[in-house]
Protein backbone atom coordinates (compact mmCIF):
# COMPACT_ATOMS: atom_id res chain seq x y z
CA UNK A 1 0.00 0.00 0.00
CA UNK A 2 1.18 3.57 -0.91
CA UNK A 3 0.32 7.13 0.09
CA UNK A 4 0.07 9.53 -2.67
CA UNK A 5 0.49 13.13 -1.96
CA UNK A 6 -0.34 15.89 -4.59
CA UNK A 7 1.97 19.23 -3.57
CA UNK A 8 0.74 22.78 -4.67
CA UNK A 9 -0.12 21.10 -7.95
CA UNK A 10 -1.04 23.98 -11.20
CA UNK A 11 -1.87 22.74 -14.56
CA UNK A 12 -1.83 25.65 -16.68
CA UNK A 13 -2.55 24.69 -20.97
CA UNK A 14 -0.51 26.85 -23.39
CA UNK A 15 -2.62 29.00 -25.52
CA UNK A 16 -5.34 29.30 -23.03
CA UNK A 17 -3.86 32.89 -22.42
CA UNK A 18 -6.16 34.50 -19.77
CA UNK A 19 -8.63 31.55 -19.39
CA UNK A 20 -8.71 30.05 -15.86
CA UNK A 21 -5.65 26.87 -15.45
CA UNK A 22 -7.40 23.41 -15.28
CA UNK A 23 -5.98 23.29 -11.98
CA UNK A 24 -5.01 26.08 -9.30
CA UNK A 25 -2.52 24.99 -6.22
CA UNK A 26 -4.16 21.65 -5.45
CA UNK A 27 -2.93 20.14 -2.20
CA UNK A 28 -4.29 16.56 -1.80
CA UNK A 29 -3.32 13.69 0.36
CA UNK A 30 -4.31 10.23 -0.42
CA UNK A 31 -3.89 8.00 2.73
CA UNK A 32 -2.36 4.64 2.19
CA UNK A 33 -5.22 1.95 1.43
CA UNK A 34 -8.01 4.29 1.13
CA UNK A 35 -10.52 4.47 -1.91
CA UNK A 36 -10.76 8.80 -2.98
CA UNK A 37 -13.01 9.85 -5.51
CA UNK A 38 -12.42 12.96 -7.26
CA UNK A 39 -16.15 14.00 -7.85
CA UNK A 40 -17.34 17.50 -10.12
CA UNK A 41 -19.22 18.46 -13.33
CA UNK A 42 -17.16 18.31 -16.96
CA UNK A 43 -14.20 20.58 -17.08
CA UNK A 44 -13.64 21.10 -13.16
CA UNK A 45 -10.09 19.20 -13.55
CA UNK A 46 -10.29 15.85 -12.28
CA UNK A 47 -9.52 13.63 -15.29
CA UNK A 48 -6.38 16.28 -15.07
CA UNK A 49 -5.67 15.52 -11.82
CA UNK A 50 -5.63 11.77 -12.21
CA UNK A 51 -3.74 11.82 -15.39
CA UNK A 52 -1.09 13.99 -13.85
CA UNK A 53 -1.09 10.76 -11.04
CA UNK A 54 -0.25 8.29 -13.95
CA UNK A 55 2.48 10.56 -15.80
CA UNK A 56 0.23 11.33 -18.58
CA UNK A 57 0.55 15.06 -18.07
CA UNK A 58 3.09 16.97 -16.22
CA UNK A 59 1.87 19.70 -13.91
CA UNK A 60 2.97 23.30 -14.58
CA UNK A 61 3.84 23.83 -10.99
CA UNK A 62 4.12 21.12 -7.86
CA UNK A 63 5.04 18.30 -7.11
CA UNK A 64 3.32 14.60 -7.49
CA UNK A 65 4.64 12.20 -4.50
CA UNK A 66 4.00 8.41 -4.14
CA UNK A 67 5.54 7.17 -0.52
CA UNK A 68 7.46 10.01 -0.24
CA UNK A 69 9.23 9.39 -3.68
CA UNK A 70 9.02 12.19 -6.31
CA UNK A 71 7.44 11.07 -9.19
CA UNK A 72 6.60 14.00 -10.85
CA UNK A 73 9.18 13.60 -13.69
CA UNK A 74 9.23 10.17 -13.49
CA UNK A 75 7.89 7.95 -16.64
CA UNK A 76 4.58 6.00 -16.24
CA UNK A 77 5.79 2.80 -16.55
CA UNK A 78 8.10 3.27 -13.59
CA UNK A 79 5.54 4.79 -11.32
CA UNK A 80 4.05 1.55 -10.28
CA UNK A 81 0.64 2.50 -10.87
CA UNK A 82 -2.11 0.75 -12.79
CA UNK A 83 -5.13 2.83 -15.19
CA UNK A 84 -8.39 1.92 -16.18
CA UNK A 85 -10.16 3.97 -19.05
CA UNK A 86 -13.29 5.24 -19.79
CA UNK A 87 -12.95 3.42 -22.76
CA UNK A 88 -11.84 -0.85 -22.45
CA UNK A 89 -8.59 -0.23 -24.26
CA UNK A 90 -7.85 -3.61 -24.68
CA UNK A 91 -5.79 -4.86 -27.59
CA UNK A 92 -8.26 -6.54 -30.24
CA UNK A 93 -6.08 -8.92 -31.57
CA UNK A 94 -5.41 -10.56 -28.16
CA UNK A 95 -7.27 -13.11 -26.60
CA UNK A 96 -8.88 -12.03 -22.77
CA UNK A 97 -5.66 -14.03 -21.41
CA UNK A 98 -3.39 -11.98 -23.56
CA UNK A 99 -4.45 -8.88 -22.68
CA UNK A 100 -4.22 -10.04 -19.15
CA UNK A 101 -0.61 -11.58 -19.40
CA UNK A 102 0.84 -8.38 -21.61
CA UNK A 103 2.02 -6.21 -18.70
CA UNK A 104 3.37 -9.67 -16.69
CA UNK A 105 5.12 -10.70 -19.79
CA UNK A 106 6.67 -7.36 -20.12
CA UNK A 107 8.02 -7.78 -16.34
CA UNK A 108 9.43 -11.37 -17.60
CA UNK A 109 7.91 -13.46 -14.76
CA UNK A 110 7.79 -17.15 -15.29
CA UNK A 111 4.98 -18.68 -17.51
CA UNK A 112 3.88 -20.40 -14.79
CA UNK A 113 3.45 -17.42 -12.51
CA UNK A 114 1.85 -15.55 -15.06
CA UNK A 115 -1.02 -18.44 -15.81
CA UNK A 116 -1.25 -18.59 -11.94
CA UNK A 117 -2.31 -14.80 -11.58
CA UNK A 118 -4.31 -14.57 -14.81
CA UNK A 119 -6.47 -17.27 -13.90
CA UNK A 120 -6.90 -16.48 -10.00
CA UNK A 121 -7.76 -12.66 -11.44
CA UNK A 122 -10.44 -14.30 -14.14
CA UNK A 123 -12.22 -16.36 -11.42
CA UNK A 124 -12.26 -13.11 -8.82
CA UNK A 125 -13.83 -11.23 -12.13
CA UNK A 126 -16.22 -14.46 -13.35
CA UNK A 127 -14.43 -14.01 -16.71
CA UNK A 128 -13.02 -17.47 -16.63
CA UNK A 129 -15.04 -18.99 -19.63
CA UNK A 130 -13.95 -15.96 -21.60
CA UNK A 131 -9.76 -16.20 -21.32
CA UNK A 132 -9.65 -17.81 -24.92
CA UNK A 133 -12.28 -14.97 -26.95
CA UNK A 134 -11.24 -11.47 -28.46
CA UNK A 135 -13.03 -8.34 -26.91
CA UNK A 136 -15.28 -8.11 -30.23
CA UNK A 137 -16.79 -11.34 -28.54
CA UNK A 138 -17.28 -10.01 -25.39
CA UNK A 139 -20.74 -7.40 -24.19
CA UNK A 140 -19.56 -4.26 -22.71
CA UNK A 141 -19.63 -5.64 -18.80
CA UNK A 142 -17.40 -8.17 -19.83
CA UNK A 143 -15.02 -6.27 -21.67
CA UNK A 144 -15.22 -3.37 -18.86
CA UNK A 145 -14.03 -6.65 -16.35
CA UNK A 146 -11.16 -7.22 -18.48
CA UNK A 147 -9.98 -4.02 -18.58
CA UNK A 148 -10.15 -3.71 -14.48
CA UNK A 149 -8.47 -7.63 -14.36
CA UNK A 150 -5.45 -6.21 -16.66
CA UNK A 151 -5.12 -3.21 -14.00
CA UNK A 152 -5.48 -5.85 -10.83
CA UNK A 153 -2.99 -8.47 -12.27
CA UNK A 154 -0.53 -6.44 -12.09
CA UNK A 155 -0.62 -6.04 -7.86
CA UNK A 156 0.40 -2.03 -8.71
CA UNK A 157 0.90 0.57 -5.87
CA UNK A 158 -2.05 2.75 -6.88
CA UNK A 159 -4.92 2.00 -9.02
CA UNK A 160 -6.68 4.93 -10.98
CA UNK A 161 -9.99 5.09 -12.43
CA UNK A 162 -11.16 7.49 -15.09
CA UNK A 163 -14.80 7.18 -15.38
CA UNK A 164 -14.71 3.04 -16.18
CA UNK A 165 -18.34 2.43 -15.82
CA UNK A 166 -19.58 5.86 -17.77
CA UNK A 167 -19.95 3.31 -20.88
CA UNK A 168 -22.35 0.99 -19.09
CA UNK A 169 -26.30 0.83 -18.82
CA UNK A 170 -27.44 1.78 -15.28
CA UNK A 171 -27.81 -2.45 -14.31
CA UNK A 172 -24.17 -3.30 -15.33
CA UNK A 173 -22.94 0.16 -13.99
CA UNK A 174 -24.51 -1.26 -10.21
CA UNK A 175 -22.84 -4.77 -10.40
CA UNK A 176 -19.17 -3.12 -11.68
CA UNK A 177 -19.45 -0.60 -8.99
CA UNK A 178 -20.33 -3.62 -6.62
CA UNK A 179 -17.42 -5.35 -8.13
CA UNK A 180 -14.82 -2.85 -7.90
CA UNK A 181 -16.12 -2.21 -3.91
CA UNK A 182 -15.27 -5.73 -3.42
CA UNK A 183 -11.56 -5.48 -5.34
CA UNK A 184 -10.78 -2.96 -2.77
CA UNK A 185 -11.90 -4.82 0.27
CA UNK A 186 -10.08 -7.80 -0.72
CA UNK A 187 -7.03 -5.79 -1.85
CA UNK A 188 -6.75 -2.24 -0.14
CA UNK A 189 -4.61 -0.94 -2.59
CA UNK A 190 -4.42 3.11 -2.65
CA UNK A 191 -6.94 4.13 -5.29
CA UNK A 192 -8.08 7.23 -7.03
CA UNK A 193 -11.59 7.08 -9.23
CA UNK A 194 -13.05 9.97 -11.13
CA UNK A 195 -16.19 10.29 -11.64
CA UNK A 196 -18.96 12.69 -12.25
CA UNK A 197 -21.90 10.64 -10.69
CA UNK A 198 -22.86 11.34 -7.29
CA UNK A 199 -24.01 8.08 -6.70
CA UNK A 200 -20.87 6.35 -7.60
CA UNK A 201 -19.26 8.58 -5.10
CA UNK A 202 -21.33 8.24 -2.63
CA UNK A 203 -21.26 4.51 -2.81
CA UNK A 204 -17.59 4.01 -3.84
CA UNK A 205 -15.77 6.62 -1.50
CA UNK A 206 -13.97 6.19 1.40
CA UNK A 207 -13.17 9.76 1.02
CA UNK A 208 -15.02 12.65 -1.51
CA UNK A 209 -12.67 15.14 -3.23
CA UNK A 210 -15.44 17.34 -4.84
CA UNK A 211 -13.64 19.87 -7.33
CA UNK A 212 -14.83 22.85 -9.53
CA UNK A 213 -13.32 24.98 -11.97
CA UNK A 214 -9.93 23.51 -10.86
CA UNK A 215 -9.89 24.08 -7.40
CA UNK A 216 -11.27 21.75 -4.53
CA UNK A 217 -14.39 23.01 -2.77
CA UNK A 218 -14.27 20.28 -0.15
CA UNK A 219 -12.81 16.68 1.16
CA UNK A 220 -14.62 14.63 3.32
CA UNK A 221 -16.49 11.34 3.87
CA UNK A 222 -19.28 10.79 1.95
CA UNK A 223 -22.21 11.42 4.56
CA UNK A 224 -19.45 14.61 5.85
CA UNK A 225 -20.42 15.67 2.17
CA UNK A 226 -24.33 14.77 2.38
CA UNK A 227 -24.78 16.35 5.74
CA UNK A 228 -22.32 19.20 6.49
CA UNK A 229 -21.75 20.69 2.57
CA UNK A 230 -19.20 23.77 2.83
CA UNK A 231 -21.04 25.41 0.05
CA UNK A 232 -23.88 26.19 -2.07
CA UNK A 233 -22.32 24.43 -5.14
CA UNK A 234 -21.79 21.31 -2.45
CA UNK A 235 -25.03 21.18 -1.63
CA UNK A 236 -26.02 21.08 -4.70
CA UNK A 237 -24.16 18.71 -6.67
CA UNK A 238 -25.11 16.12 -4.20
CA UNK A 239 -28.93 14.34 -3.62
CA UNK A 240 -31.34 13.11 -5.82
CA UNK A 241 -33.45 15.59 -6.46
CA UNK A 242 -31.21 18.64 -5.35
CA UNK A 243 -31.41 20.54 -2.35
CA UNK A 244 -33.61 22.97 -2.24
CA UNK A 245 -33.01 26.41 -1.76
CA UNK A 246 -34.72 29.73 -0.90
CA UNK A 247 -33.75 33.10 -0.97
CA UNK A 248 -34.15 34.28 2.80
CA UNK A 249 -32.88 37.25 5.37
CA UNK A 250 -31.18 36.41 8.60
CA UNK A 251 -31.50 38.32 12.05
CA UNK A 252 -30.39 37.83 15.36
CA UNK A 253 -33.09 37.53 17.85
CA UNK A 254 -32.42 36.54 21.19
CA UNK A 255 -29.52 34.41 21.23
CA UNK A 256 -31.06 32.81 17.71
CA UNK A 257 -30.99 33.32 14.28
CA UNK A 258 -34.41 34.14 12.71
CA UNK A 259 -34.67 33.50 9.39
CA UNK A 260 -37.17 35.16 7.10
CA UNK A 261 -38.31 34.38 3.43
CA UNK A 262 -41.53 34.61 1.57
CA UNK A 263 -44.28 32.54 3.02
CA UNK A 264 -42.07 31.29 6.26
CA UNK A 265 -40.21 32.31 8.84
CA UNK A 266 -38.05 30.15 11.13
CA UNK A 267 -35.16 30.25 14.25
CA UNK A 268 -32.39 28.69 13.94
CA UNK A 269 -29.58 28.09 16.51
CA UNK A 270 -27.02 30.93 16.79
CA UNK A 271 -24.05 28.91 17.97
CA UNK A 272 -24.66 26.32 15.12
CA UNK A 273 -23.86 29.25 12.84
CA UNK A 274 -20.84 31.08 11.61
CA UNK A 275 -21.66 34.20 10.76
CA UNK A 276 -22.70 36.88 13.57
CA UNK A 277 -24.11 39.19 11.35
CA UNK A 278 -27.28 39.49 9.77
CA UNK A 279 -28.28 39.86 6.19
CA UNK A 280 -28.77 38.20 3.36
CA UNK A 281 -28.79 34.31 3.05
CA UNK A 282 -29.87 31.02 1.15
CA UNK A 283 -31.64 28.44 2.93
CA UNK A 284 -31.19 25.17 1.98
CA UNK A 285 -33.63 21.98 2.86
CA UNK A 286 -33.47 18.54 1.25
CA UNK A 287 -36.17 16.92 -0.37
CA UNK A 288 -36.83 14.23 2.01
CA UNK A 289 -36.67 16.85 4.86
CA UNK A 290 -39.76 18.88 3.35
CA UNK A 291 -42.95 16.83 4.98
CA UNK A 292 -46.38 16.73 3.60
CA UNK A 293 -47.26 15.89 7.54
CA UNK A 294 -47.98 18.51 10.14
CA UNK A 295 -44.87 18.30 12.98
CA UNK A 296 -44.64 19.86 15.92
CA UNK A 297 -41.49 21.77 15.82
CA UNK A 298 -42.17 21.82 11.62
CA UNK A 299 -42.95 25.45 9.68
CA UNK A 300 -45.11 25.33 7.72
CA UNK A 301 -45.14 26.96 4.02
CA UNK A 302 -48.19 27.28 1.58
CA UNK A 303 -47.60 25.54 -2.00
CA UNK A 304 -49.26 24.47 -4.89
CA UNK A 305 -48.60 21.08 -6.58
CA UNK A 306 -47.03 21.72 -10.52
CA UNK A 307 -45.43 18.18 -11.08
CA UNK A 308 -45.79 14.51 -9.71
CA UNK A 309 -43.00 11.86 -10.71
CA UNK A 310 -43.42 8.29 -10.11
CA UNK A 311 -40.65 6.42 -9.12
CA UNK A 312 -42.27 3.52 -7.74
CA UNK A 313 -42.43 3.19 -3.48
CA UNK A 314 -42.23 7.05 -3.30
CA UNK A 315 -42.59 10.44 -5.31
CA UNK A 316 -41.13 13.11 -5.84
CA UNK A 317 -43.37 16.19 -6.23
CA UNK A 318 -42.76 20.05 -7.65
CA UNK A 319 -44.04 22.49 -6.24
CA UNK A 320 -44.46 26.58 -6.35
CA UNK A 321 -44.52 28.40 -3.13
CA UNK A 322 -44.06 32.32 -2.42
CA UNK A 323 -40.76 31.31 -1.39
CA UNK A 324 -39.82 30.03 -4.26
CA UNK A 325 -39.71 26.43 -6.00
CA UNK A 326 -39.58 23.41 -4.12
CA UNK A 327 -39.39 19.52 -4.96
CA UNK A 328 -40.39 17.38 -1.60
CA UNK A 329 -39.92 13.01 -1.31
CA UNK A 330 -42.88 11.72 -0.31
CA UNK A 331 -44.45 7.87 0.07
CA UNK A 332 -46.09 6.93 -3.24
CA UNK A 333 -49.78 6.75 -1.14
CA UNK A 334 -49.30 10.75 -1.51
CA UNK A 335 -52.82 12.10 -2.85
CA UNK A 336 -51.54 14.64 -3.94
CA UNK A 337 -51.94 15.58 -7.53
CA UNK A 338 -51.15 18.58 -9.77
CA UNK A 339 -53.00 21.78 -9.28
CA UNK A 340 -53.70 20.75 -5.63
CA UNK A 341 -53.23 23.47 -2.63
CA UNK A 342 -50.66 21.98 0.03
CA UNK A 343 -49.40 23.07 3.55
CA UNK A 344 -45.78 21.86 3.35
CA UNK A 345 -43.57 21.86 7.17
CA UNK A 346 -39.99 22.44 6.86
CA UNK A 347 -37.82 21.38 9.48
CA UNK A 348 -35.84 23.73 11.09
CA UNK A 349 -33.47 21.10 12.47
CA UNK A 350 -32.66 20.08 8.97
CA UNK A 351 -32.22 23.70 7.59
CA UNK A 352 -28.84 24.73 5.86
CA UNK A 353 -27.68 28.27 5.49
CA UNK A 354 -25.49 29.81 3.08
CA UNK A 355 -23.91 33.30 2.74
CA UNK A 356 -25.61 35.19 0.49
CA UNK A 357 -22.75 36.53 -1.10
CA UNK A 358 -19.79 34.10 -1.11
CA UNK A 359 -22.43 30.98 -0.49
CA UNK A 360 -20.28 28.92 1.68
CA UNK A 361 -21.88 27.40 4.63
CA UNK A 362 -23.17 29.37 7.73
Amino acid sequence: MSEVRLVGISKHYEGSGAARPALERLDLTIPSGELVVLVGPSGCGKSTTLRIVAGLEEPTTGQVLIDDRDVTRVAPAQRDIAMVFQSYALYPHMTVFENLAFALRIRKLADAEIRRRVEEVARSLEIEAYLDRRPRALSGGQRQRVAIGRAVVRQPAVFLFDEPLSNLDAKLRGDMRREIARIHQLTQTTSMYVTHDQVEAMTLADKIVVLKDGTIQQVGSPMEIYDAPANRFVAGFFGTPTMNFLPARAERVNGHLAVRGQGFELAVDAAATASPAAGDVTLGIRPERVTLDERPTAVPLAARVELREVLGAEVVLHLGSPAGELTVRADARAAARPGDALTVWLDPGAVHLFDGRSEQRL
